[in-house]
């Protein structure tokens, strides 16, 4: 006999979601009777409506949503959460435990709504329809036009969540003084500033691993040359606080560079919890150098120029939901990899945001035309990200903006010996650690 789902069990809150421009309530109803615009849902979200036998699920960049269906005599159960962790103990407690596997569960991609409609055996697999589809390339390609309309639509973002904040709390920014966590710290002083705050709120956090890497030297630098240097706040741990396999355990991944950013982010986060046990509020620059394409394209033997310019949002999305290579379980690009900032953020009692993940900003960066403007070359594509966000901030703000050579956040941290030393173990460490952590589904 054909049966619908029996019953959906939504373990993520109306409460955790960070909607600024409309109630919970009014964002859910989109998501039934007109899903194409949920890109005008401003804020970080992860929804979940019924519709008769339809079950809709929807989420922004910045979060992660799963589900896992159950079997039971009534019909199907649905279990949707945030973590697969909280899926698994809520089967436990149901009685269903036996029938979790962590590979079982699935993530919404970000920018779709996934809608499931469950009648009938074997489960059909769900649909997904975008919400989020930015024109490409349809910008001159004046730089300086370019860096007005991004950093203009970054400092609109960066303004409307911090008009939804309570005006009296503290503001720390995760600073390494490179392009995207320092475009954030200055349009947050800004911002605060055009509001009549004071920009005291603001602490901008680096870390430093034992004796340091680069980043405590080029965030003193960035913040001497913006007038910035009363923010800032070196982070000092000793390298026993970095430990990769709690990353991989708070992350729910097993990805190299993501378990490296996420340990990282770990040690940072608490010290920072450490020495402000009531401290909440957090921004940092995630999604910058996927809306700039700044990645080394040689270091992904699958990667071409023409297929990192040619593709629709291909660092945030990965190859696409109809792709052979998307995960079903964990979703593509920074789909899957905001899970390294969120987590660590969620696990510590932080809020996280960061503008550079808002549709409006991700639109403005789909919208260059990166194939004009780099002509195929590797090294053109790669200095564009610094002249966009320079030459933004001097027709936006006035600023001379100092742009340093790209370094990614785990690497700068510490010195390259002690990096390769707390990182020494294999890929195939991190997946065994994770998959251990459910050896007895």
């Amino acid at each position: 006999m054909e049966r619908a789902i029996h019953r959906v069990v939504n373990l993520i809150s109306d409460e955790d979601q960070s909607i600024l421009n409309m109630s919970v309530e009014a964002a859910r109803d989109r998501l039934v009777r007109n899903p194409e615009s949920l890109d005008d849902v401003q804020g970080s979200f992860a929804l979940v409506a019924r519709d008769g036998e339809n079950v809709l699920m929807a989420r922004s960049l910045d979060r992660p949503l799963r589900y896992f269906l159950a079997k039971q005599a009534e019909g199907p159960m649905l279990v949707v959460a945030d973590r697969i962790d909280a899926i698994r103990k809520r089967l436990e407690a149901e009685g269903y435990g036996d029938q979790f596997h962590p590979t079982y569960t699935r993530m919404v991609p970000a920018h779709h709504v996934t809608t499931l409609r469950l009648i009938g055996c074997p489960d059909p697999n769900p649909s997904q329809r975008r919400f989020f589809n930015p024109p490409r390339e349809t910008l001159p390609p004046d730089l300086d036009l370019i860096g007005e309309l991004y950093v203009g639509a970054l400092m609109k973002e960066t303004s409307d969540w911090l008009a939804a904040q309570d005006g009296s709390e503290p503001i720390g920014v995760c600073f390494s003084g490179g392009i995207d966590s320092g475009a954030v710290l200055v349009a947050l002083e800004r911002c605060l500033r055009a509001a009549g705050q004071s920009p005291a709120r603001l602490k901008a956090f680096t870390l430093q691993v034992g004796e340091g890497g680069e980043d405590a030297r080029q965030a003193l630098e960035f913040l001497r040359r913006t007038n910035l240097e009363m923010l800032g706040e070196i982070v000092e741990v000793e390298p026993e606080c970095l430990d990769p396999l709690r990353a991989v355990e708070v992350i729910e991944d097993y990805k190299p560079l993501d378990v490296e950013c996420a340990t990282v982010g770990l040690a940072l986060l608490e010290e920072v919890r450490r020495r402000y046990p009531s401290w909440r509020l957090l921004v940092d620059g995630d999604g910058g150098d996927e809306n700039l394409k700044d990645y080394p394209i040689e270091d992904n033997p699958e990667l071409t120029i023409r297929s990192v310019v040619n593709n629709l949002m291909l660092y945030h999305e990965g190859w696409g939901v109809d792709a052979v290579k998307h995960s079903l379980t964990y979703s593509g690009g920074l789909s899957r990899g905001t899970v390294r900032t969120y987590a660590p953020a969620r696990t510590l009692g932080f809020s996280g945001f960061s503008p550079f993940t808002c549709p409006s900003v991700v639109a403005v960066a789909e919208a260059i035309p990166f194939d004009a403007l780099s002509k195929g070359s590797h090294e053109q594509l790669y200095e564009l990200k610094g002249e966009v966000v320079r030459r933004g901030m001097k027709r936006v703000l006035d600023i001379d903006f100092p742009v340093f050579p790209k370094r990614r956040f785990q690497h700068g941290v510490a010195d390259e010996g002690l990096f390769e030393r707390i990182f020494s173990r294999s890929p195939m460490a991190y997946r065994r650690h994770f998959l251990e952590l459910h050896a007895s589904s």
